[in-house]
């Protein structure tokens, strides 16, 4: 079992920066791929962006590709996604998932673990 606490979110300005951070229960975050999802009022989740293991590779989606970037810290168990040049589209609830393993980690059935979410507001 591993338990995800989302914190970081917030209210910025278009053009601002905030960092999300996502903390993870357990010994064993280092066998998990992570990833990042997002929700608009009135829209689907969509994938944001995912990390394996290692931290070695990591997946966008091409709405946040060149503005966001995710990492992790397996000594702290957390993943990190910070954000930059932050536009209105981007507002949301953001989502952490974990998942032990994936051949395809921007579909959210994928993940078996999520955070409560945090609330992201992007005002232009």
């Amino acid at each position: 079992q591993v338990q995800l606490v989302e914190s970081g979110g917030g209210l910025v300005q278009a053009g601002g920066s905030l960092r999300l951070s996502c903390a993870a229960s357990g010994r064993t975050f280092s066998s998990y791929y992570m990833g990042w999802f997002r929700q608009a009022p009135g829209k689907e989740r969509e994938f944001v962006a995912a990390i394996i293991r290692s931290g070695g590779r990591t997946l966008y989606a091409d709405s946040v590709k060149g503005r966001f970037t995710i990492s992790r810290d397996n000594a702290k168990n957390t993943v990190y996604l910070q954000m930059n040049s932050l536009k209105p589209e981007d507002t949301a609830v953001y989502y952490c998932a974990a998942t032990g393993s994936s051949r395809n980690p921007e579909l959210g059935y994928e993940y078996d673990y999520w955070g409560q979410g945090a609330q992201v507001t992007v005002s232009s």
